[in-house]
This record gives structure tokens, sequence and C-alpha cells, in this order.
């Protein structure tokens, strides 16, 4: 299953709302990914966050360089495992 973005929206903090090409949606909260990778630091400034686009993937990216694959999102947002994903996480 390939998986991408169609739509995100601002929550508060460092909440989204996603709805993917699957139809589902759910919500993100990425606060200990911008914390935790330097590339994101500018993102802590909640209103640097706010400034988030989809990219060509589709998928959230951010003009600081940072980006999270739409696989990674849709896992979050829905609490589903992408099955193709599992051997490289192994």
């Amino acid at each position: 299953m390939i998986v991408n973005v169609q739509t995100a929206r601002y929550l508060d903090g460092y909440r989204l709302w996603l709805k993917f090409n699957t139809g589902e949606s759910g919500e993100v909260d990425l606060q200990d990914m911008i914390f935790k990778y330097q590339v994101a630091a500018p993102l802590r400034d909640i209103e640097c966050f706010k400034a988030f686009k989809l990219d060509d993937w589709p998928t959230l990216a951010w003009d600081c360089g940072f980006d999270i694959s739409p696989e990674t999102l849709y896992e979050r947002a829905t609490g589903k495992v992408i099955e193709w994903l599992q051997p490289i996480r192994a």
C-alpha cells in the first residue's frame, strides 16, 4: 500500500489532523520527533511548526528541511502497521 497525506490541519501544540489517500484520518502528536532531531529544532517555535506544507510525496515538510514519511504519519494517526515496512524494521 502506498500512502500519502492528502490534507493536514493544525490542531494545537504539536498536534495535527491528517487525512490520507486511503480515506482514513487521525491525529498525530509530533512533539517527540520535534525535540528528538536537531534538524527540527526551529519547529520548537510553534509558529514555525504551524508553517508545514505538503511536499511532492505528498507528506509533511517544513522549510528547515525536516519532513516525516507518510508511512510514519499513517501508522501514528491510525494505529495500523504498514506490512511492507516490517522487513525493513526487523
